[in-house]
């Protein structure tokens, strides 16, 4: 019996699309030699990516919501981001910006703190009434609507809070014993 004997196929990697040409070209024109990016550069390469979207109206985040973004994607602990975490970054910044999108149906870019808390809920995050009272007080502006930016903040904010805690929870049991020390580092970094 013979045994036909195939050449090793070539796994096909998915051709990139525009935008994520685009993507990287920006994100290496911004990071420099190191290709990681710092919270001031991530401000910029915000800036320039959200001007680029009709759909999405911003004029960029503020240099302590870079921060935040940073800290909840820095997987691999530089205090940057290279390129994958900053495209998983993105990715999560396009669903919440669709979430987002749902609840502003007047397009003025700003939602009210009640169609906040059926965002939160959309995106994932389990709350009760006194943690969305919480996120009004916080994010909320005096007519309790929460803007965009405003709003990607609290996410972040939701995701690396919960992120923190699950890493804490080593049993799933949904209980964490800290020291000082560990509750200090758990909310310094977020």
């Amino acid at each position: 019996m013979y045994h036909q004997v195939h050449p090793k196929r070539k796994l096909l990697q998915p051709e990139e699309t525009e935008e994520e040409k685009q993507f990287r070209a920006i994100y290496q024109q911004i990071a420099g030699d190191d290709m990681q990016i710092c919270a001031n550069e991530l401000k910029t390469i915000l800036k320039n990516v959200l001007s680029k979207h009709n759909d999405i109206k911003s004029e960029g985040f503020s240099l302590e919501t870079c921060r935040s973004m940073i800290a909840l994607m820095d997987t691999d602990g530089t205090g940057k981001l290279n390129l994958q975490e900053f495209k998983h970054l993105w990715k999560k910044i396009k669903d919440w910006q669709l979430i987002f999108k749902r609840y502003d149906k007047d397009k003025t870019w700003s939602i009210s703190s009640f169609e906040m808390r059926n965002a939160v809920n959309d995106a994932g995050f389990q709350l009760n009434r006194q943690l969305y009272d919480i996120i009004a007080m916080r994010y909320a502006d005096e007519r309790l609507n929460i803007d965009f930016d405003s709003y990607i903040c609290c996410f972040v904010r939701l995701e690396g809070m919960f992120r923190a805690f699950n890493a804490f929870d080593k049993d799933g049991d949904g209980i964490i014993k800290l020291n000082v020390l560990e509750w200090l580092q758990l909310t310094m970094y977020s």
